[in-house]
């Protein structure tokens, strides 16, 4: 990028960054602040040498945080800027005198939470240099909705495999958060389609997002349904659901034909000589997860209640992202969760994914763990580390969407997703089990695709999640730094006055509170940029302004969970770790169009595509430096290694160390001793013949809800989901009453999911009977012939089942 033209220049500014003071020059263009030094006005150290003076880029928009601590003239303390970056940067900035730190603080916080229009965002300014590859590649033809279904196999030109493109969305008023080109099943009509929509949140019907190019099974998508608390159905709902599940099937038989050559999976293959014991031990939480699914089969007879028996058996699965709970409470406000006695062709799960504020509030405490990066070497708090359970979280959806590419690959079903609207947990499941069955999308110009159809084109709101026009929240000044502290190499924040500071916040509080500002109170030049930042903020769409509580590292997520895949199976991907680090970055920096908005048709209606560039332009071109050097894109399901599908191993999920800028035994080494110690134990009791040295009565391969006998040391141990602790948090079906025989499984027992249904939901389910609107909210008081069979409960003794429903019913996500 060609160099900016810079506004400020301060000189002889000192920068700290793990508590290492580097004196320079800063420098503040619209766009970006630019360290560089050594100071141009500093003597050179050699007179004879050539001066070398580095660079240090940031990009205003990737500013998460921001604050001031201005310090009086007479303390002879310089006044400091310390800031946060999205990418995990943490940096700070000393200055000699408070005018310029205040002066540089206004200036910043003008150019990121005060722009007023998203026009005045980078992307609408860049541009790569003409003689560049970059300028060369028009990344935004990188994706044709029409060609992804076409790759599928779904395309007018094509045999009918039971799908067509419709263009009922065309001009986005069918649902305006929708793409303008969906697949829908062939026999469901437009105007079935129009009649469906009202029974679904925002219009956001199921329709293909993924069909198996081997078995026609498919991974169809929506929002969740407007059932509320009178039960409510809809037939042509239900019709459309149905005919997403039958789609691929041929007559007589529930699958289709050629799903006798569907690929081994990667679990079949473990069997054969030279395969370890750990991945072995690994498959006992999935074959728990898929007994419990497979346990009340999705074909009966509805007068005797008899299950009927085909060649072989589909598993079809409505999954709800959400906690059962949360579910549930979506009923009060007139939506909620199918009615699983109008879906007798399928089963519903849940998945017990917690929404977009529990997310936020985990990745808020990975960052209190790391906070002092800018002023001290120290490591993170570990203790932190582990009550984030920000580990546990990317668990829980590698888990889920896992246990949907085992329906779709292995067991031949096909799969409904939704969460609440469908564009935050319904794109992470969608897009990882899409990864785990599709070699495709694991190549560079694959992933892209991958993107672009189940986050862009679906409506993920990268605007509002990712807080593009940033707020005024973010931009803070520290007052109590007037008492005397001030920010140097090894020190906290936090200055030695803690009374004092604590007597001055209270008084501030007090006068704010009484209308009297006059401790603390902003000077009039302070008080004319506040009602300057209130009119420019004023101007921005209610569509594209930040709001807090609706920030969430979603789509970060998605790209930790990728990276987890791409650790565990090193030669399946083409793209390298630096490639999933980058495309975070630019998810924030605002450089390109692509993340901007919230959807497709707020993308068009702003012409982006002849306003910004794409950033995969910015990817393709520097292909080499994000091409994976172990890749191997040979598919032989025959040989270990080299499957078509691949899984993830739950109990080696590690911290991505590198995306917050810290070494692997920082962030992981209490997880790998404790991971080493472990597998020196079990090679000794295998070696020694010792399946079961404590007499427990366990195999000690499997994995246990209870502590390590053999740990090593205290160190917590590794946040990922034990056979346990399933993220499969329930099963629902319609056929409990028709098949009174009681089913039991020994292993089922073992595994959390069929323990009682929580303390809490129990007292939501209370509460919501007493208001005695409808029979058979929670399936109790039902019809005869209506009976419901779930299996609740999520084991948790340390408090990991906390749900929020207020926070759920607050947001969509």
């Amino acid at each position: 990028m060609a160099a900016p033209h810079h506004k400020h220049v301060f000189n002889n500014i000192q920068a700290l960054r793990g508590g290492k003071p580097e004196t320079g020059d800063l420098a503040l263009s619209d766009y970006h602040l630019v360290f560089r030094f050594p100071s141009e006005s500093s003597p050179p150290t050699d007179p004879g040498a050539k001066r070398q003076t580095k660079q240090v880029w940031f990009a205003f928009h990737v500013i998460s945080q921001c604050t001031l601590r201005p310090t009086p003239p007479s303390s002879g303390k310089p006044s400091s800027i310390r800031i946060r970056f999205r990418d995990f940067t943490f940096v700070g900035f000393n200055f000699a005198d408070d005018k310029q730190a205040r002066e540089a603080f206004e200036f910043i916080r003008a150019r990121t939470c005060r722009l007023g229009s998203v026009d005045k965002l980078l992307a609408f300014n860049y541009h790569p240099p003409a003689s560049s590859l970059e300028s060369k590649i028009n990344g935004w033809d990188l994706y044709d909705a029409r060609a992804e279904f076409r790759r599928q196999g779904v395309s007018d030109k094509l045999p009918d495999l039971g799908w067509r493109i419709s263009t009922i969305n065309k001009d986005y008023t069918f649902s305006s958060t929708y793409p303008a080109v969906l697949a829908v099943p062939s026999k469901i009509s437009d105007n079935t389609l129009k009649y469906a929509a009202s029974f679904r949140s925002r219009a956001r019907i199921p329709t293909l997002s993924y069909l198996h190019p081997i078995n026609n099974c498919t991974i169809t998508r929506s929002s969740q349904p407007f059932v509320g608390l009178r039960m409510n159905r809809s037939i042509q709902d239900e019709r459309l659901v149905g005919a997403c599940f039958s789609a691929g099937m041929t007559e007589g038989n529930p699958l289709a034909g050629n799903a006798d050559n569907s690929p081994s999976s990667s679990h079949e293959d473990l069997t054969a000589d030279g395969a370890d014991d750990s991945d072995l031990s690994r498959s006992e939480m999935e074959r728990i997860e898929d007994e419990l699914i497979a346990d009340s089969n999705a074909f009966y007879d509805e007068k005797t209640g008899k299950r009927l028996i085909y060649g072989a058996q589909q598993h079809n699965l409505i999954v709800d992202a959400r906690p059962a709970i949360n579910s549930y409470a979506m009923q009060a406000i007139g939506k909620g969760s199918e009615n699983m006695d109008y879906y007798k062709f399928a089963k519903k799960v849940f998945l017990n994914i917690d929404n977009i504020h529990v997310m936020r509030d985990s990745l808020d405490k990975v960052i209190a763990a790391i906070k002092d990066a800018d002023i001290s070497p120290l490591p993170p708090n570990q203790e932190l580390l582990v009550k984030s359970k920000w580990l546990k979280h990317i668990t829980g959806i590698l888990d889920g969407s896992a246990i949907i590419a085992r329906q779709v690959g292995i067991q031949h079903s096909h799969a409904l997703i939704h969460c609440s609207d469908g564009w935050d947990r319904t794109s992470q499941l969608c897009a990882l089990s899409e990864l785990m069955l599709d070699p495709y999308y694991r190549t560079l110009e694959g992933f892209i695709v991958l993107i672009e159809k189940d986050w862009l084109s679906f409506g993920h709101m990268f605007g509002l999640r990712s807080a593009h026009m940033s707020h005024e929240n973010w931009f803070t000044v520290d007052n109590d730094a007037m008492a005397g502290a001030t920010v140097r190499p090894g020190e906290s924040a936090g200055g030695g006055d803690t009374i004092e500071n604590a007597f001055a916040s209270a008084k501030r509080l007090w006068f704010k509170n009484t209308g009297n500002d006059r401790d603390g109170a902003p000077s009039s030049d302070e008080s004319a940029l506040v009602d300057e930042a209130k009119q420019s903020t004023s101007n921005i769409s209610e569509e594209v302004a930040t709001k807090v509580k609706d920030v969430s590292p979603v789509f970060q997520q998605f790209l930790d969970a990728t990276y987890q895949l791409l650790r565990q199976h090193p030669t399946r991907f083409e793209f390298n770790e630096r490639f999933l680090r980058r495309l975070l970055y630019h998810v924030y920096s605002c450089q390109y169009g692509t993340f901007l908005y919230n959807n497709e048709r707020q993308r068009h209606e702003a012409r982006l595509r002849e306003r910004t560039h794409s950033v995969w332009g910015y990817f393709l071109s520097r292909r080499q430096e994000f091409t994976n050097d172990q890749y191997d894109p040979i598919i032989d399901d025959h040989t270990k290694g080299r499957e078509r599908l691949i899984f993830p191993r739950l109990n080696e999920v590690r911290w991505w160390h590198q995306v917050f800028n810290r070494t692997d035994d920082e962030m992981n080494g209490y997880l790998n001793a404790a991971a080493a110690t472990a597998e020196s134990i079990a090679a000794y009791q295998n070696s020694s013949g010792l399946s079961d040295p404590y007499g427990t009565g366990k195999d000690s391969t499997s994995q246990s809800e209870e502590p390590s006998l053999c740990s090593a040391s205290p160190s917590p141990q590794p946040q990922s989901l034990t056979s346990s602790q399933s993220v499969l948090a329930g099963v629902e079906t319609a056929h409990a009453a028709l098949t009174p025989e009681e089913r039991t499984s020994a292993s089922l027992n073992r595994s959390a999911t069929t323990g009682a249904v929580p303390a809490k939901f129990e007292a939501f389910q209370d509460k919501i009977s007493t208001l005695s609107i409808t029979k058979g909210v929670f399936g109790g008081g039902g019809s005869a012939g209506t009976g419901r069979d779930r299996v609740g409960g999520h084991n948790s003794n340390n408090g990991d089942s906390h749900i929020d429903t207020g926070q759920e019913m607050r947001s969509m996500g």
